[in-house]
């Protein structure tokens, strides 16, 4: 159900600003009088390539495309809908916006999820669209620009629009946010057409050294708990071509890591033909010039292969990193969420990756408190985390979503004890993830250069994804090494940790790996 009259107190969103601050380039900076949008993104990094796909398309229909909401004819809020307070989040930022006196326009997951509930629920958003509506983006804002009213969709399970068959999914109709092409295409492309001459339908929102790649979207897994396969549709990976071609020109634009999302990374290729299609694609984007790192995310254990596990902690220019998706670690648990696995199985399959590359990354979210959770089922995920040494930890407490099994199941947990037991894994996880980082104290890590701000250095290592993992902030050698005054975003370093604050670390850098192109120096 949707509410826009209690939004919850503690929104990140109430402000009118982006799910990050972003450095505009000059490129999106408005000129002239034409009319202007802004661009604001919520949620995860799938919507990020899915407002890039927007961008595109308004840019190229004459819209000024920027992400500050101040003096825009049109707001655009690509909205999360996972979870209660994301979808607060997101009430909260369309609320701002119409504050601002703009257009306001809902779409993104909640707007798809919810449709006409959210439209007569929102009154201050001009229109709610659906995902079928983004291939005719430009239209329906030059619509609600001229006052007309727009009809909400009803919403449906996205599943049921594309074949159970994947491998004919990619000859259906259906609108696959982040899968765009461009309609008038300047040079006639087929399968064998190079990377290099393939148009690539996207507008960067920001200037900095990394940038997501959309591997695929939807998903085929029916876990009890998720409602995203409902709205998002069924799994359907993206050539790779495509990805090759998007690649290239990210890195022309200045990125220097590609970061792989999906909602199931691991399912990559299924409906190609290739199950392989993942690790082959691997080591052709480490490849790609410009780009010194590509890291895999979103990755299901019960799918997540040997050869896989292989190319991830052994190919050159690959994070050895696994962002796993446990959830849990009781075997009862994750049954009654329609998972797989145990405890001892997901401590093999780290195991596993750490023998090919002791020093990788591992991280995982877990729910608690799903329904039927026993004391005994919280001291068996105590026990996986204790000997898991995992780098990061997200802990969630579970609450019922729409459409969902779980909100069926019986034997829910009082919220009184979900709390209980959310305090007690949350403090957990952090003295564990402390202590994983202490661990890496004395040892030798590659670090991206993502800000340079007030003399201040950040960056990443290899075991730390954007935004979720930690930082690593570079600090002066007491002689030699490398200039901190000359470090710039882009560059990568190699340097020793020295110390640690919770699961950031502190490095001083040693040598530069790779420079930044076109940065003076």
């Amino acid at each position: 159900m949707v509410s826009a009259t209690s939004p919850s107190d503690n929104s990140s969103s109430a402000r009118l600003a982006p799910r990050r601050d972003l450095e505009l380039s000059s490129e999106l900076s408005p000129v002239g009088d034409g009319r202007r949008v802004a661009l604001l993104t919520l949620g995860c990094a799938r919507n990020e390539v899915d407002s890039e796909e927007l961008a595109a398309r308004l840019h190229a229909d004459g819209w000024q495309v920027t992400t500050d909401g101040e003096g825009a004819d049109v707001v655009v809020v690509n909205t999360c809908g996972f979870v209660e307070k994301a979808k607060q989040d997101s009430i909260q930022t369309l609320l701002a916006a119409a504050d601002t006196g703009a257009k306001v326009v809902a779409a993104g997951c909640m707007a798809e999820r919810y449709g006409r509930e959210l439209a007569e629920s929102l009154p201050e958003a001009q229109a709610v669209l659906s995902f079928d509506d983004y291939p005719d983006i430009a239209a329906r804002l030059d619509a609600v620009v001229a006052g007309e009213a727009l009809d909400a969709h009803t919403p449906r399970d996205r599943r049921e629009l594309l074949p159970l068959t994947p491998v004919k999914r990619r000859a259906a109709a259906v609108s696959l946010p982040g899968h765009g092409s461009p309609a008038r295409a300047a040079v006639e492309t087929d399968a064998h057409t190079p990377a290099h001459l393939r148009q690539v339908l996207r507008r960067r929102l920001d200037t900095g050294p990394v940038a997501s790649l959309k591997l695929a979207s939807g998903c085929d897994r029916r876990c009890a708990f998720c409602a995203i396969p409902a709205f998002r549709g069924a799994f359907v990976s993206r050539t790779p071509d495509e990805l090759l071609a998007e690649a290239e020109w990210l890195a022309k634009t200045g990125v220097r890591e590609l970061v792989l999302v999906s909602e199931n990374s691991t399912s990559y290729g299924k409906d190609l033909g290739d199950p392989r299609a993942l690790e082959k694609l691997l080591p052709q984007l480490a490849a790609i010039d410009g780009i010194v790192r590509v890291r895999a995310s979103y990755l299901q254990p019960a799918e997540t292969r040997p050869g896989l596990v292989e190319a991830i902690a052994t190919t050159p220019g690959v994070a050895p990193y696994f962002d796993l998706s446990f959830q849990h670690s009781s075997e009862p648990v994750l049954r009654r969420m329609r998972r797989f696995g145990s405890t001892d199985r997901f401590l093999d399959l780290l195991a596993t990756a750490r023998e090919l590359a002791p020093a990788a990354g591992a991280r995982s979210n877990f729910i608690v408190g799903f329904p039927g959770e026993t004391r005994a089922d919280v001291e068996e995920l105590v026990r996986f985390l204790t000997a898991a040494r995992l780098d990061a930890i997200g802990v969630f407490d579970y609450s019922d979503e729409d459409g969902t099994e779980a909100a069926g199941l019986s034997g829910k947990v009082s919220a009184a004890t979900v709390k209980r037991r959310y305090d007690k894994l949350s403090a957990l996880a952090d003295e564990l993830c402390s202590q994983r980082a202490e661990e890496r104290l004395g040892s030798t890590v590659e670090v991206l250069v993502d800000s340079v701000s007030d003399g201040v250095v950040e960056g990443r290592a290899a075991h730390q994804a954007p935004e979720v993992d930690g930082s690593t902030t570079l600090v002066a050698p007491d002689g030699g090494g490398v200039d901190l005054a000359a470090l710039r975003p882009g560059d990568l370093v190699r340097a020793t940790v020295t110390g640690t604050e919770g699961v950031d670390l502190l490095a001083v850098p040693d040598e530069m790996i790779s420079a930044a192109p076109g940065a003076a120096r």
